[in-house]
């Protein structure tokens, strides 16, 4: 028991040490999977001594070669048992390998959607360890309960396409979902915070239920509304939410994020900002455009847009357009032939993935 508590303690130690080497915010890390990459930030406020560790054991490769090997679809997918580094561990252990490594840090930082956590055992305090979870929906009831450490910042349609993966009988991947390889980075900047405008005309690919959608952003128009977008798209915001409204002949409404499959909040979430209204008069509002919705206050918009599908000359100078759709017509007219009850879509009408190009 004594050895016991001296191992511990010099792990407790070495965490700390690498918690003084470097600033665990100004870095990521980037989690390469066989279903994609993804990239993580760090909460050392939150939980300094799992954060710590974790930068650590992820420069000693101590993930690579892991696997993702829990999985509840839209819920959570669960990973980082060094266990699964070899195919010789039985089902039966797995999800029991690195853990009683550190004291609980429970805080105030809820289990949205993104946030990653560490895995602990049941009502047994002081277990927590290498094994973490990330949240594909939000799971209020975890709250408090386990201790949240990161947050996914790009790849959540990665985190999605894992959490989907076929389990078997005994609630364990059929095959789990190899971690190739964890590595650490100084946080990549947002480089639509600070690119000039003429660098953000850019091509941006809509994937829905009705088809493929190309759209080319107009910052001419609407600088900060594309800013805005872009950054929304890159980070997954969109993905999993769906079309709402759809008024034939008008327009076709998505963008909300309580339409979203996986849960409304999101780890991009920290984005969503009122926009001030870029309206201009010159700018007609025709099929194929794309522009911000907003309330009474026309500085309200925030993540609502909407697609043209016919001409509405009342809207010039009262939208923000800042968009262009360039390929898939056709599925603006697929889009308009759905069925309705009054402006909602009889069946659900899903903008799978939004990506820039």
């Amino acid at each position: 028991m004594f050895l016991m508590k001296l191992v511990r303690m010099a792990a407790l130690v070495a965490v700390a040490a690498a918690l003084h080497a470097q600033d665990p915010s100004s870095v990521e890390a980037v989690v390469t999977t066989d279903a994609g990459t993804f990239r993580m930030e760090f909460a050392p406020e939150k939980a300094p001594k799992h954060v710590a560790q974790f930068l650590k054991f992820a420069k000693e490769g101590y993930y690579d070669g892991s696997a993702f090997f829990r999985m509840i679809a839209g819920g959570i997918i669960q990973g980082g048992d060094p266990g699964l580094k070899t195919a010789k561990t039985p089902r039966n252990l797995w999800g029991t390998g690195g853990l009683n490594l550190l004291p609980d840090e429970f805080s105030d930082m809820k289990h949205e959607s993104g946030v990653v956590s560490a895995v602990r055992i049941p009502g047994r305090s002081g277990s927590d360890g290498a094994q973490f979870f990330v949240c594909v929906a939000a799971q209020p009831s975890l709250d408090g309960q386990y201790s949240a450490f990161g947050r996914i910042t790009e790849g959540m349609d990665v985190i999605s396409k894992i959490s989907e993966a076929m389990v078997a009988a005994d609630g364990f991947a059929a095959t789990p979902i190899k971690i190739q390889k964890v590595t650490i980075e100084p946080k990549r900047a947002d480089v639509f915070s600070s690119a000039p405008v003429e660098q953000l005309k850019r091509m941006v690919t809509l994937k829905t239920s009705a088809g493929v959608l190309k759209l080319e952003t107009r910052p001419e128009w609407a600088p900060e509304t594309v800013r805005a977008f872009l950054r929304l798209t890159r980070a997954g915001w969109y993905n999993g939410t769906s079309f709402h409204r759809i008024s034939k002949g008008f327009v076709a409404q998505g963008g909300l994020g309580e339409t979203r499959s996986s849960g409304r909040f999101h780890a991009a979430d920290r984005f969503v900002k009122p926009l001030k209204g870029e309206f201009r008069e010159d700018v007609k509002h025709e099929r194929g455009i794309v522009s911000m919705a907003h309330g009474d206050d026309p500085d309200s918009g925030t993540t609502s847009f909407f697609l043209m599908l016919g001409p509405a000359a009342h809207l010039d100078g009262k939208f923000s357009a800042f968009a262009k759709v360039v390929e898939g017509l056709e599925v603006l007219d697929a889009i308009e032939k759905e069925e309705l009850d009054g402006e909602t879509p009889k069946r659900r009408i899903e903008l799978i993935t939004a990506a820039v190009d």
